[in-house]
């Protein structure tokens, strides 16, 4: 905490905390895609299977998870700032851990150790981007998950070359690792200064039994006469609420981002009898257009306004992947997935941003809410597809995760803005104007 206050001025210009939050999106994304194409070197190096090293993965998610529920309380009672830098800076010390692994299990446990901290990042960060959001006042989450997915790029690149070079993992990873303790570093110095002191609101003395606060009644289980709830418990229950739905539609993006990530390439090679070349380019599709659809969604949130958005990127997405599946050719597989990838593009950033600004003094759990679903949905997807593939063909499971992004664009309105919904409720509660004679 001291090291954040050290590093980190209290007052940057918005323009400065955005390009330090952009500096912890593109961290996080090099982490991920570094450690992503090293591991064929990992499973040869300790002479993994298949099965093994699947369990060995497990680790980073079973850790992404355990991070995510420590973190919200921490982001809430300290700020973003001060659990963000940190934990940027240990990002690049754990991604070397791994290679250094004698077997399984402490392989395991360092993956572990890595999904924890990346997941805590992850929750931290995007709290981050929202306080800065709401400083611009106006919507720029979109482009912080863009550069995200620039970073993942970047670190993949960065593998795959030092693999094509014959440089051991663990020289890899320093590498990389030291380039990402400098971007912490250098991010740290324009990150802003999250008081959660300025969103926690003053406490009020519960009102006596039996009168009416905000108009909310709760009956005792001793039969006794309603107990009011005081507006800062209602609005906290609305909040917890709110944010479970915001992680239900993530769990549906992300399920779809899986589902991509693991079997594009096997249905338009095995199912539509493309080349193993021209199978690579469905998910490639996928990923260019989640990224360029990024960099478009601010300026489309803010002419549309999130609702719109979620609700056309929603159709866009179940339309562009479920008509390339019925007409069944590699080229409208390849145009679909792409479709598919524009479409869940702004959903994600707009789901987190509705999360931290649905209460600023939850902020924290509402997005590890929302993160910690989202995550089970991008682990659950690939399982999910494979199930029902077995029992209904490929082609035909790929249509869940169109369904699923179509019951998002339905669900749209759960993203609306706190201060539009403030101001629908003040126009249905408050009371007529009275005649003037």
């Amino acid at each position: 905490m001291a090291l954040t206050a050290l590093l980190s001025p209290a007052r940057p210009s918005p323009l400065r905390a955005r390009v330090a939050v952009f500096g912890l999106f593109l961290l996080a994304g090099m982490a991920i895609g570094t450690w992503t194409a090293r591991i064929p070197a990992i499973k040869s190096g300790l002479h993994l299977s298949d099965g093994r090293l699947s369990l060995g993965l497990l680790g980073i998610a079973a850790g992404a998870i355990t991070g995510m529920q420590v973190v919200g309380r921490l982001v809430d009672r300290y700020g973003s700032d001060r659990v963000m830098i940190p934990m940027a800076l240990a990002q690049g010390v754990v991604l070397v851990i791994p290679a250094y692994m004698p077997g399984l299990v402490t392989l395991a446990l360092a993956l572990f150790l890595f999904g924890a901290v990346h997941g805590t990042l992850d929750v931290a960060m995007n709290a981050n981007a929202v306080v800065v959001e709401r400083a611009y006042g106006k919507p720029i989450m979109s482009s912080f998950h863009a550069v995200f997915s620039i970073g993942g790029f970047a670190g993949a690149a960065a593998g795959g070359l030092f693999a094509h070079a014959g440089v051991s993992p663990g020289v890899t990873f320093a590498v990389v690792g030291a380039v990402v303790l400098t971007i912490a570093l250098l991010s740290s110095r324009w990150a802003m200064r999250d008081d959660p002191r300025r969103h926690t609101p003053p406490p009020t003395d519960p009102p006596p039994s039996g009168t009416v606060a905000a108009g909310h009644l709760t009956e005792p289980a001793d039969g006794r006469a309603p107990r009011s709830l005081d507006p800062v418990t209602v609005r906290r229950r609305r909040t917890a609420g709110g944010a479970l739905f915001l992680g239900v539609l993530a769990f549906c993006c992300l399920v779809g981002e899986g589902a991509s990530a693991d079997w594009s390439s096997v249905y338009l090679r095995d199912d539509l009898g493309s080349s193993p070349g021209f199978a690579a380019a469905g998910y490639a599709a996928f990923s260019i257009m989640m990224t360029a659809g990024r960099f478009a969604g601010d300026r489309l949130a803010a002419r549309l306004g999130p609702v719109m958005l979620v609700r056309c990127c929603g159709t866009l997405a179940a339309a562009g992947l479920a008509i390339s599946l019925l007409i069944g050719r590699p080229v409208a597989g390849v145009i679909g997935f792409g479709l598919f990838g524009a479409g869940l593009s702004c959903i994600i950033p707009q789901v987190f941003s509705a999360a931290g600004h649905r209460d600023p003094a939850q902020a924290g759990r509402a997005l590890a809410t929302v993160a910690s679903l989202g995550y089970t949905g991008f682990l659950a997807g690939p399982v999910l597809i494979g199930g029902t593939a077995e029992l209904l063909t490929l082609p035909y499971a790929l249509f869940v995760p169109a369904v699923l992004a179509l019951f998002v664009a339905f669900a749209a309105p759960a993203v609306r803005s706190p201060r539009t919904q403030a101001a629908g409720e003040a126009s249905t509660t408050a009371p007529p104007p009275r005649a003037h004679a």
